[in-house]
């Protein structure tokens, strides 16, 4: 695993998520693995002063789902930022493959069309070891990393509108 280049030990704490609505969409699928990225993402908002009412977590099948309940979510518009957050597992057919590419490409076409950012959090791994070794407590949770890149960006937005 590597968290060679992440910003996350130098931004923790220097972020403010009082008043930010960040919904949390999350995957069932590898639910040992994605519980603990929930855990990382409410642990950022918790720690960067993020208010519990302020969340909301949406439970979606799998990484395949995640795109069309994020349409859904950002076409409400009561949301600052959404947090995706899912685990894919390689196996042995090309499944893997294929749920990646609809998660990557869906998320990606939402995220550039939306007027709050959708950050990618899902794990695309070889084996569920490095799947847990990710999603571990700590400053290399995955789900914590990218939900402290969701408050920068609704930060630099707010800073943008204020321009």
């Amino acid at each position: 695993m590597s968290s060679e280049g992440s910003p996350a030990a130098a931004r923790r704490g220097a972020v403010d998520a009082s008043g930010v609505r960040v919904a949390v969409v999350v995957a069932r699928f590898n639910a040992d693995v994605t519980d603990r990225l929930l855990e990382g993402a409410l642990a950022c908002l918790s720690e960067h002063g993020g208010a519990a009412a302020d969340r909301d977590v949406f439970h979606v099948p799998g990484a395949w789902e995640l795109p069309q309940a994020v349409s859904w979510i950002v076409q409400r518009g009561q949301h600052d930022a959404v947090v995706t957050l899912g685990c894919v597992i390689r196996g042995d057919t090309p499944h893997f493959d294929y749920v990646c590419a609809r998660a990557n490409d869906g998320l990606g076409r939402i995220a550039s069309r939306a007027r709050v950012p959708v950050v990618f959090g899902v794990l695309t791994t070889d084996t569920r070891e490095q799947a847990l070794a990710r999603a571990a407590v700590g400053p290399t949770n995955k789900g914590y990393e990218v939900t402290l890149a969701a408050l920068d960006m609704v930060r630099l937005a707010r800073d943008l509108e204020g321009r």
